[in-house]
This record gives structure tokens, sequence and C-alpha cells, in this order.
């Protein structure tokens, strides 16, 4: 999926992270995003290649995805074969930036093509087609992976690490992540720092009763249904409880935080 340069989506810049990407930019460096579902980090790569100028090509990665998926494929096209570039070759031609999200779901054949492209060769050789294409300045590379999902049969072997440059995402502290929601959603700013306020409380169960979370995603589709007339519990449950939990037990003790909030608000 490519986006093209436009007005740069609203990014709330927490630290220097802004500064750094484009230094990674400028320098041709691959960059390594890391942290939560929701945290984001899709947001500010978003931000950043519009701020840039540069079209941005998305690759949502998944288990089924081959190299081939990145690099193109011959297709039968009106009883003629022909090539057809991936995302990851579009960009490479056009000078874009390519954004792997989730880059450790996808086959591990990928992670060998990327490597020509990580280091000082920038290059990414298509077999297929006998090319070798040589990135030019405007070409940058950035993959991102939640850690907490990581085990051993899905994790970046270290010599793929350290081919990146890295920054590490979390939530955004709670001013800022109330900033964020009431951007986003439209959510009254006393709302809106009562759903925050219970987000860090359903955080703190964060490997205990949970796997993951509430995601600042999460938070803002809450506050457009309740801007949207969704009753507060309505929404609440269809946003911060369902989707983190199918236990029955979990999802009782999640309600009880949420009544026992907007009651007290």
């Amino acid at each position: 999926m490519m986006a093209q340069a436009a007005e740069a989506p609203y990014y709330q810049s927490i630290g220097s992270e802004c500064a750094l990407f484009r230094h990674a930019f400028e320098q041709r460096l691959p960059l390594l995003l890391k942290g939560p579902t929701g945290c984001g980090k899709t947001r500010f790569v978003q931000h950043m290649a519009a701020q840039l100028g540069r079209p941005l090509f998305t690759v949502a990665c998944h288990d089924d995805l081959t190299a081939a998926d990145l690099t193109g494929r011959f297709l039968l096209r009106g009883g003629e074969t022909c090539w057809v570039d991936g995302p990851l070759t579009r960009a490479v031609r056009e000078g874009g930036i390519c954004y792997l999200d989730e880059v450790v779901e996808a086959r591990k054949d990928v992670t060998v093509v990327l490597h020509p492209l990580t280091d000082d060769r920038r290059m990414l050789p298509l077999e297929r087609t006998g090319e070798e294409l040589i990135a030019p300045p405007d070409f940058m590379l950035v993959v991102s992976y939640n850690p907490g999902y990581q085990h051993i049969l899905k994790a970046l072997k270290p010599s793929t690490r350290q081919r990146f440059v890295a920054l590490s995402f979390d939530f955004p502290p709670p001013q800022h992540e109330r900033e964020i929601l009431v951007r986003e959603s439209g959510l009254p700013a006393a709302q809106a720092t009562t759903l925050v306020n219970l987000a860090t409380r359903l955080r703190a169960l964060k490997g205990q009763d949970l796997e993951e979370g509430v995601s600042t995603r999460l938070l803002i589709y809450c506050g457009k249904l309740i801007v949207a007339g969704v009753p507060i519990l309505e929404a609440a449950r269809a946003t911060l409880v369902e989707p983190l939990t199918d236990d029955a037990d979990v999802q009782a003790g999640l309600l009880e935080a949420v009544s026992a909030t907007f009651g007290a608000d």
C-alpha cells in the first residue's frame, strides 16, 4: 500500500524521535521501531514520510508474506508475461520510504532480501530480472515489531537487529495521551483525562490477567464512540474490554474497573 506525500498526519512528539528519524533518513540509515501494539508507531512513520515529502509504502507483515511479495513477480497479463514490482522494489526505484510493520511475522526469506539494503551497499538484487538496484539517497527502510509478542521462533536475529538504528516506543505519558485523545476523538478534556487514567490502571494488569495493555488506538476508538452518542459503559466495553480478552472472569474484572471509574467521575 502506498501513500503519496501529503500534509503530515497529526503526531504528538514525545521526545527526540522526529529528529532522530530525520537524521537517519539524511544519513541513509535503516530504522527499527520497537513498541506495543497501538502506541503510535505507524502514525509516526506516516507523519515523518509526509514531513520529508516522500511516498510511503506500507506492508503489514504476516506468516505467509514472502520475499517475492516485497520484490515482485512475473504475472500473466493480456496473454503476456510481465514483471510487476512489489512495494519494496517500487520504494527503491522511486525513492520512497518502505515500512514493514511487524516484520518478525514475515517468513525468514524476507530478512535475507533486506540485508543488502541495510548496509553500505544499499542494494536490492532482483534475481528473476537480473537487476541489482542501488537505492537512491531518498530511499529509507523502516521496520517495526512488538517485543511483547516475540518468542524464539519469531525473533529478529542479532545479525539483523544490528543492521538498524533503533527506537523504543511506549504509550504516551498521561498528559500527552490526553492531548492526543482530545485531538483525535473530539472528547472533552475532562472525559479524556478519566479515560487515560483508566487505561493506566488497566495497563498495570499486563502480564497478569492481560497479554497486552489498552492501546492509545483503542482509547481513541472509545472516545469517538462516546462523542457519537454511545453510552460510556457500552463504548468502554466495546473498545477497552472485548478486544483485550475472551476470558469471562477477566472481562468481569475489567468491567468492574470501568464502572467504578465512570461512576466516580
